[in-house]
């Protein structure tokens, strides 16, 4: 008997090895032809609901504009989430480094598919009907009760776009292929931009109602800034107006100038704290143009209350402050006005004519402050009477606040609470475990309106893994002084020559963080150094003195840990200071 195998067995059972390699080559190959096919469709379709949706959002004002684009956006989002979502996807989900590239993607598609129906859908609805409606007063009164019902519907878009953004944050992009990884960054930046906006809309709802007179009488005092006498917050208060509000209706009160005021009072009107003394002395509580010297506008703002109410008699339950620059945003919403003077406003001329051409043509500082009334008058006058395009006018005032040139304070502290966090709030810099951020306030000591002449710049910049870099310029572009007005140059009153303007560069250091070092390039400019603490940040003031044509440099590197953004708040100028980069700022010269 033979019990050795048949010569065919061995060639047998290799093909049937091979077909089985055969097959599992061909579905493998079907898998991956089938999932990049699908991966490749669903990121186009991505890509252009994500393109869509930031029209949407830019037109959130114009609500058929808005529907139109958010019922494609979901087309889009509808068929990546079903590109993404079959059990062949699933299945090839679970294999090794493959795997979490289709997972990435699949959760990146339904995140965002469920943000379209529950998020954005009932943003663009809210905000259109907050912008196009309700902010458009209806015989003199705003529809307080129209604002107040959003808020359901805006609070529920806030929520799920805030988890849509957690889940998002959660997805580990350090694996992904470029492609995918590009379109999970830049779905977070989306969503993130909506979550803004959804928030955005979300306090409104909440706080406007209250503060249009919607739960009874309200009085708010509105401090006009003058950025060519430059203050923390802006510019010196020279003018101010208080608006009363009951059932959405405004009517304006009264109004003032500094020159109505006691030129310093003898004692200071609220007891200000050791170390803010040490920096500021008592002039901000004492003057009511320095009240917005103190960089923190909740400690400002009570003050100019309650110096209105000692001059003017009215207790105020609110004060709000804004500049030209947000007065020419504003009159981008109403159009060109038409003043009792014979002159016309209009956004482009507002910075010009308010802070350079009234001390040309008036050299009586009572005729410039009646300038100034009629003028916020003329403005307050047209949102009033609904002639401003409340898209316009809701974009306007988003622009102001975002650059620091609107700032409110309620005195009710749960109606206070719901600017928790907004540059309305207008508090000192906030540094946490993800950003590192410097204050850089700006103050005039020259008792002038040259300010409208500086040109300021600030950078910052990480200098390893420990230690960032500050860097303020200024620059005086002033023409020759014989040539300007004695107002504008204060005439050496105050020991400096005219043209040359004296500032006081207040630099708020991070939370936290230590000073290294600090240095200034001035070239034989005037210069020096003082320093404090304001609410446990330390505090550099730098006083530097430019004539015409002159410029300098502070430099300051501070230790403190790495985080993800470094920035600045900057005392809003003539000129909007956007922070840069300074590729140099590891090196301080001497």
């Amino acid at each position: 008997m033979n019990d050795s195998p048949t010569p065919d067995t061995p060639t047998a059972a290799g093909r049937a090895f091979a077909w089985g390699i055969g097959v599992v080559l061909i579905v493998g190959l079907a898998v991956v032809g089938w999932v990049g096919v699908r991966g490749a469709l669903a990121v186009a379709h991505l890509a252009a609901a994500q393109h869509t949706v930031r029209a949407a959002m830019a037109g959130a004002g114009d609500l058929s504009a808005a529907s139109t684009a958010l019922d494609a956006v979901r087309r889009d989002t509808s068929e990546a989430r079903a590109l993404t979502g079959d059990p062949v996807w699933s299945l090839a989900a679970a294999l090794p480094w493959f795997g979490p590239q289709l997972a990435a993607i699949s959760t990146t598609t339904a995140t965002l598919d469920d943000v379209v129906s529950t998020g954005l859908e009932p943003l663009a609805a809210a905000a259109s009907d907050l912008s196009a409606t309700a902010l458009r007063p209806k015989d003199g009164a705003f529809d307080v009760a129209r604002i107040a019902s959003l808020r359901p519907l805006a609070a529920t878009a806030s929520a799920r776009l805030r988890s849509a953004e957690a889940t998002l944050s959660l997805i580990d992009t350090g694996p992904l292929l470029g492609p995918l990884r590009d379109a999970v960054v830049q779905a977070r930046d989306l969503v993130a931009t909506a979550s803004d906006a959804a928030d955005a809309v979300d306090r409104a709802s909440r706080l406007l109602p209250a503060m249009l007179g919607g739960d009874g009488a309200r009085s708010y005092l509105v401090l006009f800034q003058n950025n060519a006498e430059w203050r923390s917050l802006g510019g010196i208060v020279g003018a101010m107006a208080q608006i009363d509000v009951q059932d959405g209706r405004i009517t304006l009160a009264d109004q003032a100038s500094s020159a109505d005021f006691p030129a310093g009072l003898d004692e200071p009107v609220a007891n200000l704290p050791e170390e803010v003394r040490d920096i500021y002395d008592t002039r901000p509580a004492r003057y009511i143009q320095n009240v917005t010297q103190l960089p923190d506008f909740s400690v400002g703002a009570p003050i100019a209350r309650e110096m209105w109410k000692r001059v003017r008699g009215p207790n105020v339950d609110g004060v709000i402050t804004l500049d030209p620059v947000a007065l020419g945003y504003i009159l981008r919403a109403t159009g060109p006005l038409t003043l009792p003077t014979g002159d016309e406003l209009t956004a482009d001329n507002a910075v010009s004519v308010l802070l350079h051409d009234v001390y040309e043509r008036y050299p009586d500082p009572a005729q410039q402050d009646e300038f100034f009334r009629v003028a916020s008058a003329a403005v307050f006058a047209a949102l009033a009477d609904g002639r401003a395009d409340p898209k316009v006018l809701v974009d306007a005032l988003g622009h102001a606040g975002t650059e620091g040139r609107l700032r409110v304070w309620n005195a009710d502290a749960q109606e206070q609470a719901v600017l928790d966090g907004t540059p309305l709030q207008g508090g000192l810099p906030v540094a946490d475990a993800s950003r590192t951020t410097f204050g850089v306030y700006f103050n005039d000591g020259t008792g002038s309106k040259m300010d409208y002449y500086l040109r300021p710049d600030v950078d910052v910049s990480w200098c390893g893994a420990d230690s960032a870099v500050l860097s303020v310029g200024l620059a005086n572009d002033a023409p020759d002084p014989t040539t300007l007005p004695s107002y504008v140059t204060g005439g050496g009153q105050f020991g400096v020559p005219p043209g040359q303007v004296l500032t006081g560069v207040y630099v708020y250091l991070p939370t936290g963080a230590q000073l290294e070092d600090r240095s200034a390039t001035t070239e034989g400019v005037p210069t020096a150094f003082a320093g404090g603490a304001d609410q446990g940040r330390q505090v550099i003031k730098w006083s530097v003195r430019l004539a015409p044509g002159e410029q300098a440099r502070l430099l300051v590197r501070v230790s403190t840990p790495l985080t993800a953004a470094l920035g600045a708040d900057v005392t809003p100028t003539v000129d909007d200071v956007t922070v840069g980069s300074e590729s140099e700022g590891c090196r301080l010269e001497r």
